[in-house]
């Protein structure tokens, strides 16, 4: 039967037959990997988003804990309020990962010199309360770190793939874009340990 097919093909058709099939078959397996390393970085944002918020959940925690202590702290506690409202209003959207990206990083800073200035208060650094807030706290800035890692190398191999020939030309054939990277400013490369607070 395959027999017969093929003798209705003219033998001139046969060979671009074959090569259009052949092109085909790599477009699609080509197609199917981008679709593959797309899903790894949504899989990996989704993972930090669900980080980001249990964080988020713990921030306010901390906060109503620090106002009874830290008066001079007003303001900086009234801006991590701020930055934190802006950032649970954000759709857990990859198109929004890089605003959200910015925003975590800022109140990690402010989160950073929250800490900073715990030290300058000795019945707050004594509090169990505050104590138990900021170990949680700290155990989640390392999941999120591990999160981040893993979302990192999603979007390098997804990257890549979109950036050099042949996956390059099927994701603009598909609309299938770079994602963004999670770079660490400079507050984040020297990320204070909450735990040493609480510690001494």
């Amino acid at each position: 039967m395959e027999k017969q097919f093929i003798t209705f093909i003219p033998q001139q058709w046969l060979f671009p037959i074959i090569i259009v099939l052949a092109l085909l078959l790599i477009f699609y397996f080509l197609y199917v990997s981008l679709v593959k390393k797309k899903n790894n970085v949504k899989e990996a944002f989704a993972s930090i988003d669900t980080h980001l918020k249990q964080r988020y959940d713990l921030i306010p925690n901390i906060l109503t804990i620090a106002n009874k202590f830290m008066e001079h702290e007003r303001e900086l506690m009234t801006n991590i309020t701020e930055l934190r409202t802006q950032a649970t209003k954000l759709s857990s959207d990859l198109d929004n990962a890089q605003q959200k990206f910015d925003l975590d990083q800022k109140i990690s800073g402010m989160m950073g010199k929250l800490m900073v200035s715990v030290e300058n208060y000795p019945q707050l650094k004594s509090d169990q309360t505050m104590i138990q807030a900021m170990q949680s706290y700290n155990e989640m800035e390392s999941m999120i770190a591990a999160a981040r890692r893993f979302y990192n190398a999603a979007v390098k191999d997804l990257n890549n793939a979109v950036e050099i020939f042949p996956s390059s030309f099927v994701a603009v054939l598909c609309n299938i874009k770079a994602a963004p990277f999670i770079e660490a400013n400079e507050q984040e490369r020297q990320r204070v340990d909450a735990n040493q607070f609480f510690t001494k």
